[in-house]
């Protein structure tokens, strides 16, 4: 495992604020680290798969404003085949395996409300194993993973 140092932050923080920095623009904003050293610090940390780069689409900007969260249980020993199947839905963004209650977590996105509840409804309902499904509809999405950095990098303890 490699372990990020304090510059190798300071250059993901950058790079999360915007992805098509140049070595040399981040040079630049730091002061005393030459763009050699950022391309270097970048290649190691996409090596070691700490950070990637790729294009992500804003879903509220064309038109998939409804997101919600699905708790599906499902009929015992049908977790993988059900998780196996949903992960073909465009529709899905997220799926998670969980204890307890529930046993998959998902995140939809739809354009209306109605197209959310017939997904739901008519094809994760009718999926071969899935027990009970319910829906969260979420108003408002505060932060996700395209945001998150460790909390001793925010709170400046690296």
């Amino acid at each position: 495992m490699h372990e990020p140092a304090g510059l190798d932050w300071q250059i993901i923080k950058l790079l999360m604020g915007d992805g098509r920095l140049s070595s040399a623009d981040i040079s630049r904003q730091l002061g005393d680290v030459s763009a050699r050293t950022v391309t270097n610090r970048i290649e190691i940390l996409t090596e070691k798969g700490i950070i990637n780069f790729r294009s992500i689409v804003n879903p509220e900007s064309i038109g998939y404003c409804v997101l919600a969260d699905v708790f599906i249980e499902v009929e015992p020993g049908q977790l993988m085949n059900v998780s196996d199947l949903l992960g073909d839905y465009p529709q899905i963004s997220y799926i998670a395996l969980a204890t307890g209650e529930t046993d998959i977590i998902i995140s939809v996105r739809a354009k209306e409300i109605d197209e959310l509840y017939d997904f739901v409804i008519e094809t994760i309902g009718k999926i071969p194993g899935v027990r009970h499904t319910k829906t969260f509809p979420l108003p408002l999405n505060l932060k996700d993973i395209t945001s998150w950095l460790p909390p001793e990098v925010i709170n400046h303890t690296i």
